[in-house]
């Protein structure tokens, strides 16, 4: 008997991702609607330091879409904890883990170790290879990006992120969720859900993500209309920015770096 938990990863370095919407890349394709009778094995990646809610929030989302089975994977079984302390249980080794049908990537802090670790950026792109959709959380997308898989894509992040697609031969969109082939990418934290939500809608029917959303009764009303940096108040953005900037100025180094690796030039 499967786990409630299973998670199907394939990142493509070299491949070109089928795509979905009317903004896709000219060569992406639709991503097909997989049969109800085919189940969907779903492999996400978990890591120290990650933030929690891009993988639980998602979680909520996948681990209810019909016939599937969702699998936490990463380099041990031993928990892990969030940058906010969660623990997380990985579900098996990323060695261990067989072809997946959709791969799940979150972002975080820990973000910033995976982003030249060979051995997981290898593991997303021979997955990536063959997974019918690949889906990427906040920052997340620059780990695919460093596994080569946002070259000539549209793709999103966090809004304090954002600025470093380039670096990875990504064209930049200021939108929750950008579908471009079998590239789903959603910006920060909470878009997850709404991420999540699109990829249900696109592998199982809109039929089906609607049941899910109704399901975990996703009807946000925030008491704030600021989640976004166009939309808070200045000196609540600036602040912001002035604490992410340490690691802002990591990421930046490190994305100069991968890009150098993958022969992509950024006019700064």
């Amino acid at each position: 008997m499967t786990t409630r938990r299973e998670f199907v990863c394939t990142a493509a370095a070299a491949v070109a991702l089928p795509g979905l919407s009317a903004g896709a890349s000219p060569d992406a394709k639709p991503l097909a609607e997989i049969p109800a009778d085919k189940s969907i094995r779903v492999g996400a990646l978990v890591f120290p330091r990650m933030d929690q809610i891009d993988l639980t929030g998602p979680f909520a989302v996948l681990s209810r879409l019909p016939n599937a089975t969702v699998k936490l994977l990463w380099k041990s079984t031993e928990p892990v904890r969030d940058y906010r302390g969660l623990g997380l249980i990985p579900d098996a080794k990323m060695s261990d883990a067989g072809e997946v049908d959709l791969l799940v990537v979150p972002g975080g802090p820990g973000q910033e170790d995976l982003m030249e670790d060979e051995a997981v950026l290898k593991f997303i792109a021979d997955r990536a290879a063959k997974a019918a959709c690949v889906f990427s959380v906040c920052t997340g997308a620059l780990v695919c990006g460093a596994a080569g898989l946002l070259k000539g894509r549209k793709a999103t992040t966090h809004w304090a992120s954002v600025q470093f697609l380039k670096y990875f031969g990504a064209a930049a969109v200021d939108k929750r969720v950008v579908v471009d082939g079998k590239l789903v990418s959603a910006a920060g934290l909470t878009a997850g859900i709404d991420g999540a939500l699109q990829v249900a809608a696109l592998l199982r029917g809109e039929v089906a993500a609607k049941a899910i959303q109704l399901d975990i009764q996703y009807a946000p009303e925030p008491p704030f209309d600021c989640g976004h940096p166009d939309k808070a108040p200045p000196e609540i953005v600036a602040k912001q920015r002035a604490a992410f900037r340490p690691l802002t100025d990591k990421r930046l180094a490190t994305a100069k770096r991968v890009a150098a690796k993958l022969g992509i030039q950024v006019k700064d």
